[in-house]
């Protein structure tokens, strides 16, 4: 098990958009085992290359006990959108309700370079929306309306992780995205 700090709030590596991963190698595959294990440990409903400090278009998920990866994702959303309640393990203890839209079908590949599709709806779907956020630089702060945000950031500001720096403060368990609190 290799279980990697998580960045947070505040790291530059959350806000700059991940390269296409363009080699299937051993590399690869151990950082998806990497994603997973920090995944799993934290607990979390997905989590991506950024927010362990590696800049590869590589998310990992685990909704409704069903665990998955995914490589250079593109996706295609329905028109149709769900709000929900919505955290980040970048952001432990912070939630808020989130539009996002309630399908979604994800392309790309695994970690052998097969090309896989993944449909998801409701908290899948959100998942995947929220990763492939992470892999473009854009947080699910950015996602909220002005009100929301001004009231994310001032919970950001009072948390007892603002300010750390990553990768020396690990998450608290209890801090999940997608979690029943």
């Amino acid at each position: 098990m290799a279980i990697q700090d998580i960045r947070l709030f505040g790291d530059p590596v959350l806000r700059t958009p991940a390269a296409p991963v363009t080699t299937f190698d051993k590399e690869l595959r151990q950082l998806v085992k990497d994603l997973e294990d920090t995944m799993l440990d934290a607990p979390g409903a997905g989590l991506a290359a950024p927010q362990i400090g590696v800049g590869l278009r590589v998310f990992t998920w685990h909704v409704d006990g069903e665990l998955g990866h995914l490589v250079n994702p593109d996706l295609d959303l329905s028109e149709e959108c769900q709000d929900g309640e919505e955290g980040c393990l970048s952001f432990p203890g912070i939630y808020a309700d989130t539009r996002r839209a309630m399908n979604v079908v994800a392309r790309g590949w695994n970690m052998h370079g097969d090309p896989v599709s993944i449909e998801g709806s409701m908290l899948l779907a959100r998942a995947i929306q929220h990763e492939t956020d992470h892999l473009d630089g854009i947080l699910f702060i950015d996602r909220l309306d002005r009100e929301q945000k001004k009231l994310a950031m001032r919970m950001i500001r009072e948390a007892e992780w603002a300010g750390e720096q990553a990768p020396t403060v690990r998450v608290s368990p209890h801090a999940t995205f997608g979690a029943a609190r």
